[in-house]
């Protein structure tokens, strides 16, 4: 099988720390993303869990800050005790 080089930017010192792992495992760099890079094609996924930052972004925060504001001041937005009757007039 013809082999390729692959070349990609890191974090300087996220490089020397995983390089340190590796080392303790008996591993070198290429042989760690080999390794990952066949678990992906077998697998056909990321191996490991993948999740958003818990840190909500712009809109969510912006959302955030109108809702207390409307907490404090129910005159700045309209409450409904039904569902269907504030889908009917959002949607009207």
């Amino acid at each position: 099988m013809a082999q390729v080089m692959v070349n990609f930017r890191m974090d300087e010192e996220l490089k020397k720390s995983m390089e340190q792992v590796c080392k303790e495992m008996g591993l070198g760099l290429t042989t760690a993303f080999t390794m990952f890079a066949a678990k992906v094609s077998k697998e056909r996924r990321i191996p490991f869990e993948v999740a958003a930052d818990p840190v909500p972004n712009a809109e969510t925060l912006k959302a955030i800050e109108e809702a207390r504001k409307m907490k404090k001041n129910p005159s700045l937005g309209k409450s409904y005790t039904d569902v269907d009757q504030m889908m009917k007039e959002l949607l009207a």
